[in-house]
């Protein structure tokens, strides 16, 4: 990857057009465990829980880096709450085009040229099927986790528990029943993705 990347960016110099090109890498999810990978042993995730097709933040928070040397200032870090679901209409800002009608995302062009984001997500939303039905909401600093369809909701203080490791729901009634109404208000019923429960011999195995 590191070898690709790099001739991509020395093509963009011989062509004269890495000034005004915008290059943007970012992932679709944590480190995977498969093909005898272990994140774990090179501490993939960092100091996140999980990895690929989980919703703690090591399966969902990824690297977003943008390079534009002729609007985006160097060495500059954003705290502001974005996802992939942002790609789409902060390229159509980029290229001057209306993004399409409808959708999530919401473009993050002022954040990259140093301006004032006006527009911000007052959430995110995650949901699973592969194992079951998950879901997962970030706003803020909280999160919480529904493990599985039915089950109780898991919290976590993202600010001084980056990690996921101290579920805190007991302790905070009053912020779970604010995201019980978050997970009714972001979710719309699809036939193509219903909730379901896991499949049995993965519930089983998790016992």
């Amino acid at each position: 990857m590191d070898a690709a990347i790099g001739k991509i960016l020395e093509a963009l110099q011989k062509l004269k057009i890495e000034e005004n090109t915008v290059v943007i890498f970012s992932s679709d999810n944590g480190p995977h465990k498969e093909g005898g990978v272990d994140p774990k042993f090179l501490q993939s995730a960092g100091p996140f829980r999980g990895h690929k097709r989980d919703l703690t933040e090591g399966g969902i928070r990824v690297p977003l880096i943008v390079r534009w040397p002729a609007r985006v200032a160097t060495n500059q870090v954003s705290d502001l709450l974005t996802a992939n679901w942002d790609f789409l209409p902060t390229a159509a800002e980029i290229a001057g085009v209306p993004p399409p009608k409808d959708i999530d995302g919401i473009s993050i062009f002022p954040t990259l040229i140093g301006q004032t984001q006006t527009n911000r997500h007052d959430y995110l939303y995650w949901e699973f099927h592969e194992r079951g039905f998950q879901q997962a909401i970030r706003t803020a600093n909280w999160k919480a986790i529904r493990p599985q369809a039915a089950e109780k909701l898991e919290l976590y203080d993202l600010k001084g528990d980056p990690g996921e490791k101290k579920n805190v729901a007991e302790e905070n009634p009053e912020v779970l029943a604010k995201f019980e109404k978050l997970f009714q208000e972001a979710r719309t019923d699809s036939d193509r993705w219903p909730k379901k429960s896991a499949p049995k011999e993965k519930a089983d195995s998790a016992k």
